[in-house]
């Protein structure tokens, strides 16, 4: 399949928010799968850490022809992945990881940078798509998710801005506001537990939170975290103890080779793989069509950088992370990096279906100015100096599955390959247990070890129920 090319900026706007559970779309055709746009734009996390020594590394180089672990996708999950395997005494010189474009390009690369677990606020959605037992279980995986990324960067003392820190849901309206409570006492009534979320309504809710229109506001704990510099450091690890790594080397199919081996397919060659991991995500379907765009949608976000001028400087910096919600298709994420004082800004509406990361819509960027100076009176005053305001804007993908939770696990009638794919905006908040899942299933162990909630696990079936959906 060839790479696409199309133009860089873009007019017309929309996109969605990676931090939330989203409404599914109307279907795309079935056809629609495409593999990395080549030319896809830098977020604010590549421009960052160009200076990464595998950046672009065996860009020119043939592929080994065999290995006995085939990992596609150079993000956290495959990252995680390779770390995981090694852990567990894989050989390294057995161990190749495949990136289609330069490391660290996908989602991973281009998120908000935040790791938020949804404290209560997809349970209503995740009981009526699963069960209320399921939905338990994901909100669950999701806070114990977040405590298991910070004990791995303070254990490895990985330099990655991690910095945990209260985030708040803001509702701007009063139907959020409902909604919220509904999903509340929904999770309550179901013996969801509360311990660490507040509360706060009114003049409280505005005091809290600084924010000039809110009617109610949740806190729980979360953080936020330079995602490249995370995934870096692992693929550095992996490297320097041995596996190999091909960046702008495509998978482009897998066919069945001699024995009990696959074959995968790339430019610099093919090699001969005894087990495959697909944590290609959005794109997860160029190599297993039975994923067709039903089942996996790609959907693109849009987020924007931006300096903050003195009333989000110093002292006056963010002490919390945020989501402001107008509507369920309408609000905005907010960080303050902790190294810089970057403002992350990300707006979320209603999109098309695409997998163009090349380019970002104007309108967009300008909606991003306006909100957060309207949500945030002091962004405005004093006037801007040179430097500060804007700072850049990109775009990248979610992965929306038909029923709201990853795929994971061993791919049915494709015995030796796996996916740890389609987070649905969550994977900062659920990688860190479905990664080392995988690797568990793939060493022998039960589902049961690994603690993941039963309808995360890939299956045939699970794939009719979401096509009998449409």
């Amino acid at each position: 399949m060839a790479l696409s090319t199309p133009e860089h900026p873009e007019k017309g706007s929309s996109q969605l928010n990676e931090e939330h559970q989203l409404p599914r779309p109307p279907p795309p055709p079935q056809s629609q799968t495409s593999l990395p746009y080549p030319d896809s734009c830098l977020s604010y996390w590549h421009r960052t850490t160009r200076t990464f020594p595998y950046l672009n590394h065996n860009q020119t180089n043939a592929v080994p022809s065999s290995a006995q672990y085939v990992v596609i996708g150079s993000g956290i999950a495959g990252a995680l992945t390779a770390f995981k395997l090694l852990e567990a005494g894989i050989n390294p010189k057995e161990l190749l990881i495949l990136e289609a474009r330069e490391a660290v390009s996908g989602s991973s690369g281009r998120n908000a940078g935040h790791v938020r677990p949804d404290a209560f606020r997809g349970f209503s959605g995740y009981a009526a798509a699963h069960g209320v037992e399921q939905a338990l279980k994901i909100v669950d995986n999701e806070n114990a998710v977040a405590d298991l990324v910070a004990k791995f960067v303070h254990e490895h003392d990985i330099p990655c801005d991690f910095s945990p820190k209260p985030t708040f849901d803001v509702n701007i309206t009063q139907e959020m506001a409902d909604d919220e409570e509904t999903n509340v006492k929904e999770f309550v009534a179901a013996g969801g537990s509360l311990d660490g979320v507040k509360s706060y309504k009114g003049d409280e809710a505005k005091k809290r939170t600084g924010v000039r229109d809110a009617l109610t506001a949740w806190e729980w704990p979360a953080a936020s975290i330079h995602p490249a510099k995370l995934t870096q450091w692992m693929l550095s690890s992996v490297i320097e103890r041995g596996c190999k790594f091909w960046t702008h080397c495509p998978s482009t199919a897998i066919t069945r080779g001699k024995g009990d081996k696959w074959n995968v397919h790339t430019p610099q060659g093919i090699i001969s793989a005894e087990r495959i991991v697909h944590c290609t995500n959005a794109y997860a379907g160029v190599l297993l069509p039975q994923l067709d765009a039903s089942l996996l949608t790609p959907i693109r976000i849009q987020v924007h950088s931006i300096i903050p001028n003195a009333a989000f400087s110093g002292s006056q910096a963010l002490k919390s992370t945020m989501a402001l919600r107008y509507g369920a298709m309408h609000f905005y994420a907010l960080i303050q990096m902790p190294n810089d004082g970057m403002i992350i800004f990300g707006v979320a509406k209603a999109t098309g279906i695409t997998f163009d990361e090349s380019s970002y819509k104007s309108e967009i960027v300008d909606e991003a100015v306006q909100m957060f100076g309207d949500l945030f009176p002091g962004a405005k005053e004093p006037a801007e100096k040179h430097g500060e305001g804007l700072d850049h804007a990109w775009t990248g993908l979610i992965a929306i599955t038909h029923d709201k939770v990853p795929y994971v696990g061993p791919i049915d009638d494709l015995p030796g390959q796996y996916i740890c794919a389609g987070f649905n905006g969550h994977g900062m908040a659920g990688i860190f247990k479905c990664a080392p899942g995988v690797v568990s299933l793939m060493l022998g162990e039960t589902w049961e070890d690994t603690k993941l909630p039963e309808c995360f696990q890939y299956s045939h079936e699970r794939l009719l129920r979401g096509q009998m959906k449409w």
